[in-house]
């Protein structure tokens, strides 16, 4: 009996051994890279909270982050971003905090990518940070905000008096201040103060080695003054302290910047400018007349962690804007400027001045960009909204697009990669909200916003359905040779149009009806403009496992898991990479009743899904409902949805797609689950003899 057991023992230790070497585990670079974009999302938020860059313990934490990826892996392929990533935070820290342990943390860690990691793309930049950090004395900072960071009194004391340098920090202390308040810039006084703080530091000592840099930002803050007043006098003003900057401080690195600007201004005297600034200064000091306090005070470069090269245009090439497109309704415009490659770019709404006769104006300036030789440069609107969007080579190296707008409530601009290309989505004023006063009973009584829309009774008149991909956009390939999803979708979107037209007696519009190319974000323009309340797109999954199959459901939202990633990616024709960047975006352009009523209709929609199909047929696995950044989602001003409808690469499922009999029922269970989200929204809606019941 007890040989028995011994035996038995035994077997189960050889079993645990087993499962122990072959049980399924994340691979490295899977656990890398999610711990990477969990530290890069806390950096996202630290950069864009202003009150909590304020305390040492914040950088720390986002530190320690970045440090776990490089611990968890050292010779992984994320460790010397992780590790580059740490170092920019030390140095940034540093910018904020003068103390001197966090600058030579910065450089140790930087050496040390440099020494480990030679062929990584972040030795190259953690070689350029050394340089830049070395040569510079001290940071660029607002003092008066970041008491907080340093803890050392003896440091913060060096930075009292009334130096030069001392005038020329409190300077941009108050420049950052009035950045950061968009209240404080509507007012012409508040740009004055800080001028004359800057012409402060001029004044100390014309003739020392701060002046260059407060006469150039006077200039440079009359310049942006000009931008929103249209007084000539700015204009002037800005002029006239450059022209001082090229002419008293020749070996000044400013009069380079200085002079670029007067191009800027005065394009007719461009070649004039260009003389004067090489004139006087030798050959052999191209390289070395660099001004120390501009050095000093420049700010550190940033950089996307890890590196997307995929529409980075070669070093020293410049990017070209090559069309406008918009689509529009009296309530509803979107613009799309396209380029080449990807660019950086600001933008800012300018208020109306009936004194020049200029209208509300919204502008975009892409950097390092020209012009197309075909490009149409006005493009007339006239709509509700906007008048017109024009183009213009604003600087040598920039490119300006300009919005005339007549009225509007709000506008949304993001961009989008694979091309590159930049959306502006402006919206009009609401109608009247008396029906919703009329229905929602007590007097300022706040609801959920799923309660809300079924008060205020909100039908579901008008449908889009979008069948995805089409043209020279094949989409995903099919397990049975000549299959595309393009095609299929294509069928199913029109037996489902036909469908919800005959049933729920709604108008449907498709965004394709034949093999056509459509971009992604004019899907949704479509839906935008013809004033839909649902948009529901098309389309069917694949995967390299040939073995997967499933239905699933998405509204768009932030990503919560690696499949749901992938799905976006290869629905956006893009990387995970850029999935990531476009969640950082995502909830300034997401709206929370679009989004709870997008997930409303998705889970009724899965459900019916689900369910019908497997009354008839076997192995119909539910995947759920997802969310995920798809492209082809954002901006809808309707409850949206993605159907992923089987999978395309799977035998089983690729013959299901192709059979008309499988497509008819499964626009049946779509049908149904729209019907149900109706029912749900607008309990009197199907009471209506003229409504699908």
């Amino acid at each position: 009996m007890n040989n028995d057991f011994r035996k038995l023992d035994i077997v189960c230790l050889l079993v645990c051994c087993m499962l122990a070497v072959t049980w399924p585990r994340p691979s490295s670079a899977t656990v890398d890279r999610d711990t990477y974009y969990q530290a890069q999302a806390c950096y996202q938020k630290l950069r864009s909270t202003p009150k909590i860059q304020k305390y040492r313990e914040q950088w720390l934490n986002c530190i320690d982050k970045f440090q776990e990826v490089y611990r968890y892996d050292p010779s992984g392929p994320w460790a010397p971003a992780g590790l580059y990533m740490s170092g920019k935070l030390y140095q940034e820290l540093y910018n904020l905090s003068f103390k001197e342990s966090d600058r030579q943390e910065a450089l140790d860690i930087y050496g040390r990518i440099v020494k480990r990691f030679p062929q990584s793309q972040y030795s190259q930049k953690a070689a350029d940070a050394i340089r830049s950090f070395s040569r510079a004395k001290s940071p660029n900072v607002a003092v008066g905000d970041v008491r907080s960071l340093s803890g050392n009194s003896a440091e913060d004391k060096s930075l009292s008096g009334n130096s030069a340098k001392d005038k020329y920090v409190a300077a941009e202390s108050a420049y950052n201040r009035l950045l950061k308040s968009a209240k404080r810039q509507k007012y012409r006084d508040q740009w004055l103060a800080c001028i004359e703080e800057f012409m402060a530091v001029y004044r100390h000592d014309p003739s020392g080695p701060w002046a260059a840099a407060g006469l150039y930002m006077s200039a440079t803050l009359y310049q942006e003054l000009f931008k929103r007043s249209f007084k000539e006098s700015d204009k002037q003003e800005a002029i006239a302290a450059f022209e001082r900057i090229v002419a008293q401080y020749p070996r000044s690195q400013y009069r380079k910047r200085a002079s670029d600007a007067l191009r800027a201004i005065l394009p007719s005297e461009s070649q004039q400018l260009a003389a004067e600034t090489q004139g006087d200064k030798k050959p052999d000091e191209e390289e070395t007349a660099v001004d120390e306090v501009a050095a000093e005070i420049e700010k550190a470069s940033t950089y996307p962690e890890p590196e997307d090269k995929e529409d980075k245009p070669p070093e020293g090439q410049s990017v070209t804007v090559k069309g406008l497109r918009f689509w529009s309704n009296p309530s509803y415009t979107r613009i799309v400027v396209d380029a080449d490659s990807e660019t950086t770019y600001t933008h800012r709404l300018l208020k109306q001045d009936p004194a020049i006769q200029k209208p509300q104006r919204l502008y975009v300036d892409l950097d390092n960009c020209r012009l197309g030789a075909d490009l149409d440069k006005v493009i007339p609107i006239n709509d509700n909204l906007l008048s017109d969007v024009r183009a213009g080579q604003y600087a040598s190296d920039s490119v300006r697009v300009v919005v005339d707008i007549k009225s509007f409530k709000t506008y949304k601009i993001f961009s989008l990669k694979n091309p590159f290309r930049i959306v502006i989505d402006v919206w009009g004023k609401e109608a009247s909200p008396t029906r919703a006063t009329a229905q929602t009973g007590q007097k300022g009584a706040k609801l959920p916003p799923s309660a809300l829309a079924r008060q205020l009774a909100l039908g579901v008149s008008r449908i889009v359905i979008d069948p995805g991909h089409g043209g020279r956009d094949f989409g995903a390939p099919g397990y049975k040779k000549g299959v595309h999803e393009k095609d299929v979708v294509l069928k199913i979107a029109r037996r489902l149009a036909k469908k919800m037209q005959e049933e729920l007696h709604c108008e449907v519009f498709l965004t394709r009806n034949s093999d056509r190319n459509l971009t992604l974000e004019e899907r949704t323009a479509i839906a935008n403009t013809k004033n839909a309340d649902l948009f529901i797109s098309i389309h069917t999954n694949a995967a390299r496992d040939r073995r997967a199959y499933g239905i699933e459901t998405y509204f768009l939202n932030l990503a919560t898991d690696e499949d749901a990633i992938m799905v976006a990616a290869r629905e956006n024709a893009t990387s995970t990479k850029n999935i990531s960047d476009l969640q950082t975006i995502l909830t300034d352009l997401m709206q929370n009743a679009k989004i709870n009523e997008s997930s409303r209709l998705a889970v009724r929609v899965q459900e019916s899904l689900h369910g019908r199909l497997r009354q008839d047929y076997s192995q119909i696995k539910d995947k759920g409902v997802k969310k995920a950044p798809f492209y082809v989602l954002l901006g809808a001003q309707m409850p949206s949805i993605l159907i992923e409808t089987a999978f395309i690469s799977n035998a089983r499922e690729c013959s299901r797609l192709i059979d008309s009999t499988y497509q008819d029922r499964m626009c049946d269970a779509i049908v149904q689950g729209v019907r149900k989200y109706i029912r749900e929204t607008s309990p009197t809606a199907f009471l209506n003899p003229n409504f699908g019941g």
